[in-house]
């Protein structure tokens, strides 16, 4: 089979394509999964430029979506031709965070989907949304739960209430389709015009553009008659978090779930203090919170926005198109 693997020195240019065996038939607990597609997210990106630490020969990726072609013993839960997609952390099945590190994410700290077959625990699966194609369903392992749980499990989103989305994307789209779709209002922030129109076609009520508007907080204020936003979907980090704190009502949810801008850097902690705030800091989510996703979109019918899609064996150009910065929603691999 085909797979991508990661050659010491880290790079792009030290993803090379090889020949694998297929793997066998699955053991107890397990299925196979003829692999068909992933989506790039940042996190993979980090990987494979050799900023998570090393991963010489490491197969990347940390999504994968495709076909169960054989089921182990005392699989009950999936058959074989069930369309599934993974998730990031294999062992947080349920309950509250268990993993402070990606020793367990594909792709990272073990080998992940950036192949075409692989035999796992079947919980490291999911069923797909209905109707879904596998590089649709791709989309949600990393950015898509991302989204749902800043908004709906951990900000309790609720019908009237104003979101905050920063830039255009995977989890900032996926957050607004969302929001939308449970009858909330969005204000979208982004330094293209032309992302900004595509926004507002995706049903965004507001925009900024964060170039013309460095302090946008304050038109954020004026959008909601000085209340302020309920959620923030805050991917920036560091340089964007003090905007973000202003532009929050008293008593609301800013989700920190991006580190674009730095990993590191000083807080208002006494503007967040008076405005009586929750910063309240996230990696993706459980088995769990996907499977709740899933059926959320099978009854809303959201579909994720997918910018371009290319070749496993040109998962470098893939990578490099995201550095660049211009995509709108995701990018992904077929195969």
């Amino acid at each position: 089979m085909k797979a991508i693997k990661l050659i010491a020195p880290a790079g792009l240019d030290n993803l090379k394509l090889v020949e694998l065996a297929t793997p066998g038939e699955p053991q107890v607990g397990e299925i196979r999964v003829r692999l068909h597609a992933s989506s790039l997210n940042y996190h993979d990106l980090g990987v494979v430029l050799g900023h998570m630490g090393a991963a010489d020969g490491r197969i990347p990726m940390s999504d994968g979506a495709g076909v169960v072609e054989a089921v182990g013993p005392g699989v009950s839960e999936f058959a074989v031709g069930d369309h599934v997609v993974s998730t990031f952390f294999p062992l947080w099945l349920d309950g509250e965070p268990t993993m402070a590190d990606f020793s367990a994410t594909p792709g990272d700290g073990m080998d992940g989907y950036a192949r075409e077959a692989v035999v796992a625990p079947a919980t490291a699966f999911t069923h797909s949304p209905r109707g879904y194609s596998h590089a649709q369903a791709a989309t949600l392992t990393t950015a898509g739960l991302t989204a749902w749980r800043a908004l709906v499990v951990n900000g309790a989103l609720k019908a009237g209430e104003t979101v905050l989305v920063l830039g255009t994307g995977g989890v900032s789209i996926f957050a607004l389709q969302f929001a939308k779709a449970m009858g909330a209002n969005v204000i979208a922030t982004s330094s293209s015009d032309e992302k900004l129109e595509r926004a507002r076609q995706l049903g965004a009520d507001h925009t900024i553009n964060y170039r013309r508007e460095p302090q946008w907080a304050q038109r954020v204020l004026e959008f909601t008659n000085g209340r302020g936003v309920d959620h923030v979907v805050e991917v920036g980090g560091p340089g964007t978090l003090e905007q973000s704190i202003l532009a929050t009502r008293v008593g609301g949810h800013i989700a920190l779930i991006g580190v674009l801008t730095g990993i590191a850097g000083p807080v208002p902690t006494g503007t967040m203090m008076r405005r009586q705030q929750r910063l309240q800091g996230l990696i993706v989510g459980s088995r769990q919170h996907q499977i709740e996703l899933v059926r959320a979109i099978d009854a809303t019918g959201v579909k994720p926005v997918i910018d371009r899609s290319f070749p496993l064996e040109a998962i470098a150009d893939a990578f490099r198109l995201q550095q660049a910065g211009g995509h709108f929603g995701k990018i992904v691999l077929e195969y």
